[in-house]
């Protein structure tokens, strides 16, 4: 089993940053890629950028060259900066984990873009 506890988000003003963390604790080992997704009011839940055990990242076109995906792996954590935040960026933020077996998510943080 694998848990996830995020962390971050809030309100901010279009143009602004945030950065989402999500710890992971439990069978660490097993975890093979993680990724963060994004639901925003009406929309199903979407992925927004994705981390390899390996390291390759892949990103959604929407956050192309604004998000960036990262890991450190001494913490068991995994980040999201969010920069030139849009109001279209709004949404609840999900990460998650991914073993052989199974999906995990973490409990999902409320980002808002707003002036």
């Amino acid at each position: 089993q694998v848990q996830l506890v995020q962390s971050g988000g809030g309100l901010v003003q279009p143009g602004g940053s945030l950065r989402l963390s999500c710890t992971a604790s439990g069978s660490i080992s097993s975890i093979v890629g993680m990724g963060w997704y994004r639901q925003a009011p009406g929309n199903q839940r979407a992925l927004v950028a994705s981390i390899t055990s390996g390291g390759t990242t892949n990103y959604a076109d929407s956050v192309k060259g604004r998000f960036t995906i990262s890991r450190d792996g001494a913490k068991n954590t995994m980040y999201l900066q969010m920069n030139s935040l849009k109001p279209e960026d709004t949404a609840v933020y999900y990460c998650k984990a991914l073993s052989l077996a199974q999906a995990y998510w973490g409990q999902g943080t409320q980002v808002t873009v707003s002036s």
